[in-house]
């Protein structure tokens, strides 16, 4: 790579179970401004604007539109948008930076899981022909994946169950979880995922700024520098896959640089609690890794947004000097599908 390219800031909202009173527009402002704010920039100085989101979620083709009265009209902005995660989005950005368009660019992304049953409106990910028509949900699909590893040896419900209140108990530190302490593991939500091994429903949004080599010096006292990213894909039909691996994970990881040295740091986007014994193993993490310190998406779980806040957490622990080397796990569809890694370091203190 010829250019540099940091996280510069994060900002992200409080994440709730509900937020009727709120649009999208209304629930995304004040992270632009929490954002922007951290760096002194305004809208005229971003180069580049991308954000992530699901028009499956808002009901309404070109959903995406309205959120961008939260960016501001005016001045003309240079903008993309992906049907993904905001880490999707964030892909898009690092590469047109890395390209010399810009110097800065904004990702956001945001989503609000509550209006719906989103454990059918997710079955639209599936194949159209063979397998949508069967109507598996996401939870479903989950607890096959989950039944396979403990087939495999790999894992039992009480191994799960302690993944789940760890995560918990670490988001007591992050005031904008939206599940935190002593969560009960509950009763069987498919068996054998129980409440506690799934993810909480709910509604957030969160922001990135990305800036390259100097203009990173200038925006951020310890950028987050990007050594690594890439993203890879499953195959589509759930039947040709084994779901107790992600070599998508592996491959991604490989190819971003994530096994040269060890991390100190990792964010995975594991919805469920049995996807982080799948990740911790394609990823090659030692018990020495601090992994989803800020909860994860056990914690909370705003869809096409917590794959950015997993970028966003593991920046910020670099900023704040917590972390020195991190590495930040996004995912897009059922079990695993698709699979983003980014690779992050601090300057040397």
């Amino acid at each position: 790579m010829t250019r540099r390219i940091a996280v510069v800031a994060f900002a992200q909202s409080d994440h709730r179970r509900t937020t009727d009173e709120l649009s999208e527009v209304e629930m995304l402002m004040p992270v632009l401004h929490e954002v922007l704010a951290r760096t002194g920039l305004k809208t005229a100085d971003i180069g580049f604007t991308c954000s992530g989101s699901s028009d499956y979620l808002a009901g309404r083709a070109f959903s995406f539109t309205m959120t961008l009265d939260g960016v501001g009209a005016w001045p003309p902005i240079s903008e993309s948008h992906v049907e993904m995660d905001g880490a999707f989005a964030l892909y898009e950005a690092w590469s047109k930076l890395l390209t010399g368009d810009a110097d800065t660019a904004l990702v956001y992304a945001y989503g609000k899981s509550s209006p719906g049953s989103l454990r059918d409106v997710l079955t639209r990910q599936l194949d159209p022909y063979y397998l949508a028509p069967l109507w598996p949900d996401s939870v479903a699909l989950a607890a096959l994946q989950a039944q396979a590893l403990i087939d495999a040896g790999a894992t039992d419900e009480n191994a799960l169950a302690a993944i789940g209140a760890r995560s918990r108990a670490d988001a007591t530190a992050n005031p904008h979880a939206q599940l935190n302490g002593p969560v009960p593991q509950g009763d069987y939500v498919v068996r054998p995922l129980r409440t506690g091994d799934c993810p909480p429903i709910g509604d957030g949004a969160a922001a990135v700024i990305l800036a390259a080599d100097d203009r990173a010096r200038e925006l951020c006292e310890r950028p987050a520098w990007i050594r690594g990213l890439d993203h890879r894909v499953e195959p589509h039909a759930l039947g040709v896959r084994d779901l107790t691996d992600s070599p998508s994970t592996r491959l991604a990881a490989e190819r971003a640089g994530a096994f040269e040295r060890p991390v100190d740091t990792a964010e995975l986007h594991a919805p469920f609690s049995s996807q982080e014994v799948v990740l911790r193993k394609a990823l090659r993490l030692g018990e020495e890794v601090v992994v989803n310190p800020s909860g994860g998406a056990l914690a909370a779980n705003p869809v096409m947004a917590a794959g950015l806040i997993r970028i966003g957490e593991a920046a910020a622990r670099i900023h704040r000097g917590a972390s020195d080397r991190a590495l930040a796990h996004a995912t897009s569809g059922p079990c695993l599908q698709q699979n983003l890694i980014a690779v992050l370091e601090g300057d040397p203190r």
